[in-house]
């Protein structure tokens, strides 16, 4: 008896079918398993962040630089003047207001909690929270692997390597970009919830995620990338990714529409978005490529690690023909895709979409790459060595005692590559230093190394360094700015002749520039320091004309209201040198000590009862100086209130105030 021998298309509908099944079916193997793994190996996680802390345990002793920590935090007044008792006010100025361009008010505003908590003296503490935030990061690491259906040793070693690469170094180890390690924790955390719900949903994972990415964002403007990375996760966990997937994250696109348009109008006030050495677009697309590159081949072997990598002052042949990466890229993720590779893709997919909007092909900042935009991007290629370290590793493959000791060995150069490193960031000597090992035909590290050796005193250093920055770039008015202030903190006439002669120069070669609101501030700078120089050189009628000049250019310039304001005084100008105090009020209003002039003032103009009030605003900012309550006793006194200033003559003594007049002690009766 025979039968009806099937037809092609109907041999071909039941593969389909037994395809989909059986496909069906090791998606519920596999979501089963990364359950039971996630849950029964979380706690191996641990090694890794042991790991990535003895590779990091040097940071205690480091201190700040003078590469952006200034501007984000030691010289910053939102931190410098945050205290508990202006909590919301203050809070509320940081979140609505943005540093040198950039809108990360969470990352300052951790700042501003480090002040109160450790104050500006303690660098050691603000370094290891910094690392504490990495060491969050790398355990999350750790248990996205998992979710994801690497094994413990997989995500162990994708998590060692996130912890310890060298490129995690200026991430950790520089102050001023907690931001790379507070936004990655939030963007991290999202990321894993997301990735948990898609095997065990939870009724407000989509809040939290949320959640955690506005979180993210307001650390970063880096985290716009999260949504497009949860897209690479539905691709790689549903292998698809459908107009229902897209639709269901418009939230999240919104949230980055919004983060960037506000980052973006930013950057363009503070006129850092720019054309930087005047290349083209159609130049930067080929840095673009060119950084692309570097990204990659440093991922194997971190080369040259520097905290600037300026750009060329011309573009040499192998950045134009970086271009080819672009076609290698999209044939790997085509070819990968195409014999179901989805772990190539997934990998790349991550490092692409969160690299692609860092590769400088809109101009923002010194430098054409860096190695902190490294810090999530690299996330997608260590889970991609993951993958191949776990099918290298089963307790079947040859080649399995290789694997382990070549990944053994990666690890040690990695963790001994990343301790050193992180060295030279001992301070902005050693770090500007090591800078120009590489790139001693850039101006820039010279004029900043010597910023360093002028604040140490070490003026010989600080003199040469400055005379290679002006050699270097013989148009550069900011070199010559900084080599005044170095002659006026000196001293002395033949000093501040020096001075005021480079503050001129500045002047002139700042004017021969295009006009600009960054020229015009800088200029108004300049202007203030020439007034400084003008009243230390008993010139005060002078100053008060520079003075003048640089305020109407830079309104905000908070040290020249002061310095006029002194000289104002000097000179018995009372309500004009109160004016300048009350301008300064206007960006500052945390100053105790000004306060106490502004009272001093007003008292010497017989406005006492405001006197006691501005007395009494410099005691709530600072109640340890007995000095403020002995000048709002004797203003009290005036005003025939007795008993309130005999109290706070009481408080001058008891803190120790020693310059109270005998005589009128004898009259308070103490």
């Amino acid at each position: 008896m025979s039968s009806k021998k099937p037809s092609r298309q109907e041999r071909r509908a039941a593969e389909r079918k037994l395809k989909k099944v059986e496909s069906v079916a090791q998606t519920s193997a596999e979501k089963s398993q990364n359950k039971t793994t996630s849950t029964s190996k979380w706690y191996l996680g641990l090694i890794a962040i042991v790991i990535t802390f003895i590779c990091f345990s040097n940071v205690g002793g480091l201190e700040f630089v003078n590469w952006d920590d200034d501007k984000n935090f030691y010289e910053n007044p939102a931190v410098v003047n945050f205290n508990m008792g202006d909590f919301s006010a203050l809070t509320s100025d940081i979140f609505t207001s943005h540093v040198i361009g950039n809108y990360n008010p969470l990352t300052i505003f951790s700042f501003a909690m480090d002040k109160v908590m450790f104050g500006l003296d303690n660098p050691g503490a603000w370094h290891w929270e910094n690392l504490l935030f990495h060491l969050l990061c790398v355990f999350l690491v750790y248990r996205i692997c998992l979710l994801l259906g690497l094994t413990w040793r997989g995500s162990l070693f994708a998590a060692i390597l996130f912890g310890i690469h060298p490129m995690r170094v200026e991430s950790v180890t520089w102050v001023t970009e907690r931001k790379d390690v507070l936004f990655g924790f939030f963007f991290l955390w999202a990321l894993y919830i997301y990735v948990r719900s898609k095997i065990n949903p939870k009724k407000l994972d989509v809040l939290w995620i949320t959640i955690l990415m506005i979180l993210s964002c307001l650390a970063k403007i880096q985290a716009v990338a999260l949504p497009l990375t949860l897209l690479a996760v539905d691709y790689y966990m549903d292998k698809n990714i459908s107009f229902k997937n897209i639709l269901a994250k418009a939230h999240y696109f919104i949230i980055s529409l919004a983060t960037g348009i506000v980052g973006i109008s930013f950057l363009k006030a503070q006129g850092s978005i720019e054309s930087a050495d005047n290349f083209s677009f159609f130049q930067r697309l080929f840095i673009g490529a060119y950084s692309f590159i570097v990204y990659c081949v440093k991922l194997i072997i971190p080369y040259e690690l520097s905290p600037l990598y300026p750009y060329p002052s011309t573009l040499p042949w192998y950045i134009y023909a970086s271009m080819i990466a672009l076609p290698i890229v999209l044939f790997t993720l085509w070819k990968a895709h195409q014999k179901g590779k989805k772990h190539i893709v997934f990998g790349l997919g991550v490092f692409i979409v969160n690299i692609i909007f860092l590769l400088q092909i809109l101009g923002a900042g010194q430098g054409f790459l860096a190695d902190r935009f490294s810090y999530i991007p690299y996330l997608g290629l260590f889970f991609i060595i993951g993958y191949y370290f776990d099918q290298f590793t089963v307790d079947n493959h040859k080649g399995r005692s290789s694997a382990f000791a070549i990944g053994g060995l990666f690890v040690i150069s990695m963790g001994v590559m990343t301790f050193n490193q992180n060295k030279i960031w001992q301070n902005s000597g050693t770090m500007w230093s090591h800078v120009l090992k590489y790139y001693k035909k850039t101006d820039l590290p010279y004029g900043n190394r010597a910023n360093y050796y002028r604040d140490a005193k070490k003026y010989d250093l600080a003199l040469a360094d400055y005379d290679n920055a002006i050699r270097l770039k013989p148009n550069n008015p900011e070199a010559l700015n900084s080599r005044g202030r170095l002659y006026f903190n000196r001293g002395g006439a033949e000093n501040l002749q020096l001075a005021a002669s480079d503050y001129n120069a500045s002047i002139q070669k700042k004017l021969l520039l295009p006009k600009t609101p960054d020229r015009d501030e800088s200029l108004g700078e300049y202007y203030v320091n020439l007034g400084a120089t003008y009243a230390m050189l008993g010139k005060k009628r002078e100053a008060i004309a520079e003075f003048d000049r640089g305020l109407a250019l830079k309104p905000d310039h908070q040290t020249g209201y002061l310095n006029r304001s002194v000289i104002y005084n000097q000179l018995g100008d009372f309500p004009n040198a109160l004016k300048d105090i009350e301008s300064y009020f206007k960006f500052n209003p945390y100053n105790a000590d000004l306060w106490y002039e502004s009272a001093r003032l007003k008292r010497a103009m017989n406005r006492l009862p405001e006197a006691v009030k501005d007395y009494s605003e410099a005691i709530r900012l600072n109640g340890k100086k007995g000095i403020f309550y002995y000048e709002r006793s004797r203003t009290e006194s005036q005003l025939n209130q007795l008993d309130a200033a005999k109290q706070d003559l009481a408080k001058a003594i008891q803190l120790g105030y020693d310059k109270i007049d005998p005589e009128y002690r004898a009259k308070m009766g103490m």
